[in-house]
């Protein structure tokens, strides 16, 4: 952390080139001796990257901004206040603080937040913005989080981690166990220092991976916003045995779509399949991140085109958490039917269908956008299936 970046000028030089062209900026020299033009890029790009994703700190002055990628993995705003309503108390540690966003959000909640970070330019960055922040309950301790829990040597309302994966080149597969800290191997030395632990994992983990790898899970809240799922939070309570519940909340700008179910149930539910009728229905990301497919089906009373997939649909129009169509045609899969519509512009949408979005585009010469909405799926007669609808607002 180079304290001269937070200087008058240089914090004017930041302001004033937001929106110029950085790869032109790395071309010319610094107009500062004690600061790089890199660096000045650096806080540039970061701080742009938090006027909507971290608007506290964004608008606020000589707050120091972190490399970008730590602000890409952190937790947005809106995400880190919605976390911290979901457990209770007055002390809580995070033992994995990074940037210090959720700890922020923790802070309106606890009367004491403790805030390990291993990395000690990001404690730093932390320790300072929480000054400019105002914030004067968090406590920022330097190390391995695991390590300075023994420290600590006390108990606390909630334990809170957000592990970070060992190698982001694996592959699209990855357990817990993968991540630092390991969290299943520490989990019965962390419900020594409380009976509550709250983890973000990100939307790539698997849910049963996720649950194979541990204990006592009484709520996993799944996370979208604006239909675009950002985290998985599980909560853990000590000696928890009753069924797992999971929640799923979608975030859009005018609502928050919100659906719960107990996992063990799914499987136990029968659904009626159906030819696509007058609306159509589609889940959010959320819901679909879920596994849902059959308790959604029961719970609005419509029925599914397909075992496999995940499309619903009903005469009655019904407020669904996700997206809803009204349908006006409905024919089998071919060419000749496709053509027959005289569509050459849609927006389009696959699901259980053997061809991509792009090669429909393509073979069928279909541009993108407009009012028009096709589905290319699988319905319950395992035919192939052109839907034609339009959004219903």
């Amino acid at each position: 952390m180079n304290s001269r970046i937070l200087s008058k000028e240089i914090q004017g030089f930041i302001e004033a080139h937001l929106q110029s062209n950085t790869s032109e900026l790395a071309l010319k020299q610094s107009e500062f001796f004690d600061v790089s033009i890199a660096e000045i890029i650096e806080q540039i790009e970061s701080k742009k990257r938090c006027e909507h994703k971290l608007p506290s700190w964004f608008h606020t002055s000589n707050i120091y901004y972190p490399n970008k990628l730590n602000i890409e993995q952190t937790s947005s705003e809106l995400t880190a206040n919605y976390k911290a309503n979901l457990v209770v108390g007055k002390t809580i540690v995070d033992i994995t603080g990074g940037f210090g966003v959720d700890a922020f959000a923790f802070a309106k909640h606890f009367d004491t937040v403790i805030h390990c970070e291993l990395n000690e330019s990001l404690h730093e960055i932390a320790s300072h913005n929480f000054e400019v922040l105002k914030i004067k309950n968090i406590k920022t301790l330097c190390g391995d989080g695991m390590e300075l829990l023994a420290t600590l040597d006390q108990k606390f309302d909630c334990i809170y981690i957000d592990p970070s994966r060992r190698n982001e080149h694996k592959g699209k597969v990855f357990m817990l166990s993968d991540c630092l800290p390991n969290v299943p191997e520490y989990l019965e030395t962390l419900f020594n220092y409380s009976k509550n632990i709250l983890i973000k994992t990100a939307p790539l983990l698997d849910i049963s991976m996720g649950l194979s790898e541990l204990t006592f899970v009484k709520r996993l809240y799944i996370v979208a916003v604006n239909n675009e799922v950002k985290e998985l939070l599980w909560h853990l309570e000590f000696s928890w045995q009753r069924p797992l519940k999971i929640e799923t909340i979608n975030i859009k700008s005018y609502t928050t779509e919100t659906f719960s179910f107990i996992l063990e149930d799914e499987q136990y539910i029968d659904v009626s399949l159906s030819e696509p009728l007058t609306y159509l229905y589609e889940p959010n990301a959320a819901i679909m991140k879920s596994g849902a497919f059959k308790t959604i089906a029961k719970a609005f009373n419509v029925k599914k085109l397909h075992q496999h997939s995940h499309l619903y649909t009903s005469n009655d129009l019904i407020d669904f958490p996700g997206r809803v169509f009204q349908v006006s045609q409905s024919l089998g899969f071919s060419k000749k039917n496709l053509r027959s519509l005289n569509i050459t512009k849609a927006n389009i949408a696959t699901r259980n269908f053997p061809m991509s979005v792009q090669a429909l585009r393509t073979n069928f010469r279909l541009l993108d956008g407009g009012e028009v909405y096709i589905f290319f799926t699988t319905i319950n007669s395992n035919q192939k299936w052109i839907i034609v609808c339009e959004k219903v607002s």
